[in-house]
């Protein structure tokens, strides 16, 4: 989004104010607030595409909490495994509720961390010590350095991707296992990207969001098993392939065969190797129809022995592009010409922060958005939990995914942008491929967006050929909202130009090999009393009731189905899904509690411009 006019600053929630031990309370509550368990929270299995039956158990609930003072000097960032894992000048010692970052309430901390030790202790059952132990992490932000039982197991870098550790070689013989995790976040101060994560938030950047804020889980897997498996999807059947073990046998994986089930036909791979599965009637994947099929994985020796079981699922699709009936080029879903209509989800919570009270509401909103008769929904700079994608793809969104961008000075008016330092470059790229790998068996996911606004931005059109290399099956935006507010000129690369005009929609012609899109537009606001947080309300133009906020989205709607039909655009992004802290422009309000605008009338009009750009009839 584009720079406001207003400058706010958020009151950021505080521990000072309230008496010792009692938890601190969100300015606005969800529905599902209080529907957590803080000893079971979140306890819906977080890979779902990637189980083995019930040998895995959460570590989510509260966890010993350890916070210091920031002084630059307490400890090397550079932590290494001859690191010590207990903190010292311990400024105040908690009780945290993981996964909820210490920003927010439903952590029980309430207030911005920058340094922080977690400690829990976990058991390991006997039926697990035949093969490996790992423990999973699904985001820390942003340098996660881990010990179990005071030996060190791994460090990561970067706030938005998951990350394991097999810890099976530092487990005691029985009873409790100590699990620490030191955690050091700078926010938008360091060189990691951030989205729109900020220390000081205001007008259109939030509450950061530091430490654990995705599940972390533990699983038993065999010495000889899959560590990951990458599903990609055509019209007609899957390439799979299997990532595994190395084992401690010395002949390796090389001599394992992999067995792949889909629909009933199953095929077989060497170690490694791509399996290709044709699926017998194949049935497409869409928005109108999100059909997906069962995947099955068993890792065999050579004389037959199955070692390893894991199940997945994927659904059928392709996303290109293709010339319309004027010859301009066109986004394609299966082979058809369809529009990608929906709004900007930036996935922020007032109760949690960057993490969803319960999967029910991390659902919710992913519902609410097929209601309003959306067919897509963009994540904007920020990734979420693997279970997001699994509703994308059960209910039926498209998704376009931003990469989390890196911290930027948003001046207003907005001015040029120093370009990244070494460090920033290095982090984002690093970041950008693990994020690639991570959502590469996304049914739903069809667009990346390395750069947003030119927050961040360097090297555009590197960035983008490399991503399109890495992920050959989608399509990428280079630059969204490449039209305003920065200097970077447009590159030409990718395949969709983006515009940004608020309130729009902008007017973008196609004149070279790439799609038009609507990248952001609209951002109409209403004020709803007792579902506002702290701080001015904001938006690119404001209602006065619900009834006018209907209208105004009615013609905004009925102006963006003119420029479908005359210009062939393919695809537009309201802004935006709730109201985000100080912003109020959204469909429902921060708290999920009040429909803004209503529901029918603005499906009806975006089920229209769905249809109007989109040719059931194309090829």
């Amino acid at each position: 989004m584009s720079v406001e006019d207003a400058e706010p600053v958020n009151q950021p929630l505080s521990s000072t104010s309230r008496p010792a031990g009692t938890p601190p309370v969100p300015p606005l509550s969800t529905p599902w607030t209080d529907d957590l368990d803080p000893d079971a929270p979140l306890p819906e299995h977080p890979r779902p595409q990637l189980t083995r039956g019930d040998r895995w158990r959460s570590l989510n609930g509260r966890w010993e909490f350890t916070s210091l003072a920031v002084d630059g000097t307490t400890h090397d960032p550079t932590a290494t495994a001859n690191a010590d894992p207990s903190p010292a000048g311990t400024v105040r010692r908690e009780e945290i509720v993981v996964p909820f970052p210490p920003e927010s309430a439903l952590s029980g901390i309430g207030r911005r961390v920058e340094l922080m030790w977690y400690r829990r202790t976990f058991e390991v059952p006997d039926d697990w010590r035949s093969g490996r132990v790992l423990v999973h992490f699904g985001a820390v932000d942003q340098v996660a350095t881990v010990w179990v039982n005071n030996q060190f197991v791994t460090r990561h870098e970067g706030g938005y991707t998951p990350f394991d550790v097999d810890v099976t070689g530092v487990l005691r013989a029985s009873g409790d296992q100590e699990l620490v995790v030191r955690v050091e976040d700078t926010g938008n101060r360091g060189t990691f990207p951030v989205g729109k994560q900020a220390n000081q938030p205001g007008g259109i950047l939030y509450t950061g969001a530091s430490g654990i804020w995705q599940t972390v889980w533990l699983e038993a897997v065999p010495t000889r098993g899959v560590r990951r498996l990458d599903v990609t999807p055509d019209l007609t059947g899957f390439d799979l392939t299997a990532e595994l073990y190395d084992g401690t046998d010395p002949a390796g994986p090389a001599d394992l065969v992999v067995e792949y089930t889909v629909a009933g036909v199953t095929v077989t791979a060497a170690s490694g190797q791509r399996g290709r599965v044709d699926v017998p009637e194949p049935r497409p994947w869409s928005p109108d129809d999100p059909h997906l099929y069962d995947i099955t994985a068993r890792v065999r020796t050579a004389g037959g022995e199955v070692l390893d079981e894991v199940r997945s699922y994927g659904g059928l699709r392709t996303i290109g592009l293709a010339p319309d009936a004027e010859g301009r080029p066109r986004i394609t879903l299966n082979g058809r010409v369809t529009f990608l209509h929906g709004p900007l989800d930036q996935g922020y919570w007032p109760d949690g922060i960057y993490t969803a009270p319960t999967d029910e509401a991390l659902r919710f909103d992913l519902e609410q958005t097929k209601a309003y008769g959306f067919n897509t929904v963009r994540k904007h700079v920020k990734v979420e939990p693997a279970r997001w994608y699994y509703w994308a793809d059960r209910l039926g969104l498209l998704v376009w995914q931003d990469m989390p961008s890196l911290p930027v000075v948003l001046d207003n008016p907005p001015g040029p942008q120093a370009p990244p330092v070494p460090e920033a470059r290095t982090r984002f790229e690093a970041e950008l491929a693990e994020l690639v790998a991570a959502l590469r068996s996304v049914t739903s996911l069809v667009v990346w967006t390395p750069f947003n606004e030119g927050w961040g931005e360097y090297d555009t059109a590197r960035i983008t050929g490399e991503l399109m290399a890495a992920d050959p099956s989608r399509l990428v935006v280079a630059d969204s909202g490449v039209n305003c507010c920065h200097s970077h000129p447009d590159t030409g690369t990718g395949h969709i130009y983006d515009d940004h005009t608020y309130v729009g929609p902008g007017r973008p012609r196609a004149v070279d090999h790439r799609a038009t899109a609507a990248g952001e537009y609209g951002g109409l606001g209403l004020v709803v009393d007792s579902h506002l947080w702290p701080g001015y309300p904001i938006a690119y133009e404001m209602t006065s009731d619900p009834d006018q906020l209907t209208r105004r989205y009615r013609e905004v709607s009925a102006d963006l189905l003119g420029v479908v039909r005359d210009l062939g655009l393919s695809a537009a992004i309201y802004t935006q899904t709730t109201d985000v802290e100080n912003e109020v422009n959204g469909l429902l309000t921060y708290d999920r509690r009040v429909f803004k605008v209503d529901v029918e009338a603005a499906a009806a009009g975006n089920r229209a411009v769905i249809e109007a750009g989109s040719d059931a009839g194309s090829d």
